[in-house]
């Protein structure tokens, strides 16, 4: 028996060690600004250096596309092109602020390989297209005194299997706009009797299972992980699949026509009574409660400070739902891009108005941590400093060039640290 053993834990290791050999891509596409922190000043000519790699040396002959220009409007594409030394230079310039992006895609027997930078120009100085609703404020103090006729009602479940020595796991859930209609969590909370400063997490886009954040919660802080969707946190991925690409296929796009009857109507007012279920604990200190998230999370984060007192930071990742005006004119706006190449309805664009997330930065009244890289095609950074620009409260951004749609290791622990310090846990 004990031979069958540790046959199986070899197998399993070595199940591991072949999985993990599998990691990136012998040809590599690298585009490179001449400004190494890729900034320029407007008309300034910025030079990107194209080289393609294979097994760390230039690849001569190697045949791309690119596309240069405004991010999401390029003005010039030549596709088929031949680097006959595998290195070659393009350039360009903007004359207002925003990004001006280079993008490569080399062909290489059969596959292809993409490459990508930003320059970004005078970035501090990009202004919002999104327009404040005269009654934005009125609408939203009102949308949550009707949600919070709604008893919260919550239940807690233990989840020993996830508890530690230091801290208890539960999946809650409480009501939310209405009776019956819930928002699942999991909820870490200190073991040790006391009261403790709190953290929201609140989503990035999708359907999926939730685990909380119990590394916060050992440092001494209780933390409270969300889902959007009004379901439980604790089921299998293939159940949140099948509903993703069934009853909630692209969630984001439901009754955008309407205000009250938008999926994100729902999933804000959500968010508010989370921060409102952290305020009914007793282990809570009624000091410092901070939120955060990415992407989705982080136009979450920003919208929940916004309209919660009780907030005091927020800390977002590469926000999302930024400036959805900017497509109508011609400029890249935010995730979900709601207008990109297509031609609203005026009720679709005054809805939008109502879950633009510059509208809410600029009701920001606590301090906030930002961070993104200029190289995200999801949320364009012209969108995202549409926002910022935005925010007269005190802020600070930290960019990591480079990144896209995911953060770098760096990247995440500054984040934390931050976080950790404005809730008095370093």
């Amino acid at each position: 028996m004990k031979q069958l053993l540790m046959s199986i834990i070899a197998l399993l290791t070595f199940s591991q060690v072949i999985h993990a050999q599998v990691r990136g891509n012998e040809i590599r596409v690298v585009v490179s600004p001449d400004h190494t922190d890729w900034t320029y000043e407007l008309n300034e000519p910025c030079r990107f250096t194209v080289q393609v790699y294979k097994a760390q040396n230039l690849l001569e002959g190697a045949v791309i596309d690119y596309a240069i220009g405004p991010e999401m409007y390029p003005t010039e594409t030549k596709k088929q092109v031949t680097m006959k030394t595998g290195k070659m230079e393009l350039s360009g310039k903007m004359n207002v602020p925003g990004f001006f992006q280079c993008k490569v895609t080399a062909h290489i027997n059969g596959r292809t390989y993409e490459g990508l930078a930003k320059a970004a120009y005078a970035p501090e100085k990009i202004v919002a297209t999104a327009q404040l609703p005269e009654d934005f404020n009125s609408f939203w103090a009102s949308a949550i005194e009707k949600a919070r006729q709604t008893p919260l009602r919550p239940t807690m479940e233990l989840l020993p299997e996830r508890c530690t020595e230091k801290v208890n796991v539960y999946q809650v859930s409480f009501q939310n706009v209405r009776p019956g209609s819930r928002t699942y969590g999991i909820l870490c909370m200190p073991k040790k009797p006391g009261r403790y400063p709190a953290l929201l997490r609140v989503p990035g886009a999708g359907i999926r299972p939730y685990y909380g954040d119990v590394t916060t919660a050992e440092k001494g802080a209780i933390t409270l992980e969300i889902g959007i969707h009004g379901i439980p946190v604790t089921m299998e991925q293939g159940y949140y699949d099948r509903l993703f690409n069934g009853a909630l296929w692209e969630y984001w796009k439901m009754n955008r026509d309407d205000r009250e009857a938008s999926y994100y109507y729902r999933v804000v007012l959500g968010s508010v009574r989370a921060v409102d279920f952290i305020c009914s604990l007793p282990e809570y200190n009624g000091q410092a409660l901070g939120v955060t998230g990415a992407s989705q999370g982080g136009a979450l984060s920003v919208i929940t400070a916004a309209l919660h007192n009780a907030v005091t930071c927020y800390a977002a990742i590469h926000p999302a739902m930024c400036d959805h005006s900017g497509f109508l004119h011609h400029r890249a706006g935010g995730w979900p891009h709601y207008f990109y190449q297509q031609s609203p309805t005026e009720a679709q664009r005054q809805t939008a108005a109502y879950y633009d997330v510059v509208n809410f930065a600029r009701q920001l009244k606590v301090p906030g941590w930002f961070s993104w890289g200029y190289n995200d095609e999801v949320c364009p950074p012209t969108s995202m400093f549409s926002a910022y620009n935005s925010i007269t409260a005190p802020k600070a951004f930290h960019p990591y060039l480079e990144t896209g749609h995911f953060w770098y290791q760096e990247q995440y622990d500054a984040w934390n640290d931050w976080l950790w310090q404005q809730l008095g846990l370093r």
